[in-house]
């Protein structure tokens, strides 16, 4: 039996975050507005998609762990091998294991765990897995006794390696789409499927030559510190809901649009930065304003880049982004500003390498 998607008691249900998609279109421009008018802006010239990828350090995911009794030899080496891939003692996910003893709750595990009364086979060991969404706000996506996720894989998988793959190469936007196996209520979800994937094949070959990188990348307060090229990219990665492999990053994103996802339409998420999810939108919602404006949104200059203050959130992604972005023993880019002052360490000013393209470039060839 496969874990929950969404514990239902207790849970932080973003759907009502991720609405439709004339809302998604003012919630960017209002979050633009109000940056554009604030007294703490810092100014910065780079792309908000390559201030993400070199600067903002993924949100922890944490995979908690409730226990009554000692593990099994077989789930105990399990939960060890989650706990040394762990970014907090130098391994490559974003996340921290938590064992949390039945017998000494914290108030808030105990509340958690109370929370999930209702949740079939709530018996330890029985993992948990949340991580932030937005500002002060926890996603509980996965849920479920320790031995149904011992086959899943939860830190990594062929997608989300392709993702890091692509954003590492210099892709500004990776739009993943997840297609739906449900045909609901008559609907043709693979009609909706297509005509999203067409869409999006457009607008990624059009948009390279529409938009415009912002001015004084370079300049001080706006370095560059990896080789990747800077680029106007966007690439498509489609994703199937019956694939075995992926299942943990499956059920993370139908969770922000389950009515959507089990009534067959498929679901589009622009992904940026190190894994950071923009959006999860039906596909019965795209349009190619919105591509657009979602687009031009992480392609022009980063006007906050105080993260939390931002919007989306991020995937669980197993690889070391700072190695791969600057090598073994590069100097790292200066650290983001302080939430709510604006104010970062005094950049290292450092030469942009040689051989990046120019700020205009012709579109990428078709995908």
């Amino acid at each position: 039996m496969m874990p929950n998607r969404w514990p239902n008691p207790g849970t932080f249900n973003p759907v009502s975050h991720l609405t439709r998609a004339p809302r998604i279109r003012r919630r960017i421009a209002a979050f633009v507005a109000c940056l554009m008018t604030s007294a703490a802006v810092w100014a910065c010239n780079i792309p908000v998609f390559r201030y993400a990828l070199e600067r903002w350090t993924p949100d922890v995911c944490e995979i908690i762990l409730f226990t009554e009794k000692p593990l099994s030899t077989d789930e105990d080496a399990f939960v060890r091998s989650l706990e040394r891939q762990s970014s907090l003692v130098g391994g490559p996910a974003n996340s921290r294991v938590i064992r949390a003893e039945l017998q000494a709750l914290t108030p808030e595990l105990n509340s958690l765990w109370q929370s999930l009364q209702q949740s079939p086979n709530r018996t330890p060991p029985y993992v948990v897995i949340r991580s932030r969404y937005g500002k002060d706000r926890v996603a509980n996506h996965w849920s479920g006794p320790l031995q149904d996720s011992l086959s899943v894989p939860l830190l990594d998988s062929p997608v989300r390696r392709e993702l890091a793959r692509r954003l590492q190469k210099g892709d500004a936007i990776v739009w993943l789409v997840l297609k739906s196996t449900v045909a609901a209520d008559g609907k043709d979800s693979t009609a909706t499927t297509t005509t999203a994937l067409n869409l999006l094949q457009e607008q990624c070959q059009a948009l390279p030559g529409k938009l415009e990188l912002p001015e004084g990348i370079g300049l001080q307060g706006s370095e560059l510190y990896s080789e990747v090229p800077l680029l106007l990219q966007f690439s498509i990665l489609e994703l199937s809901a019956a694939d075995p492999q992926e299942q943990y990053l499956i059920r993370q994103l139908t969770g922000f649009q389950p009515a959507a996802f089990d009534a067959g339409e498929a679901l589009i998420v622009p992904v940026f930065g190190r894994g950071r999810a923009l959006e999860v939108i039906p596909a019965s919602q795209l349009t190619a304003d919105l591509i657009e404006d979602l687009s031009r949104f992480l392609c022009s200059a980063c006007s906050c880049q105080v993260k939390e203050q931002n919007p989306g959130f991020d995937l669980l992604i197993s690889t070391p982004w700072n190695t791969e972005l600057f090598g073994e023993d590069a100097q790292l880019p200066p650290a983001p500003p302080v939430k709510g002052t604006g104010r970062s360490e005094k950049p290292t000013l450092l030469p942009i390498p040689p051989g990046r393209p120019p700020a205009k470039r012709q579109p990428p060839p078709p995908q």
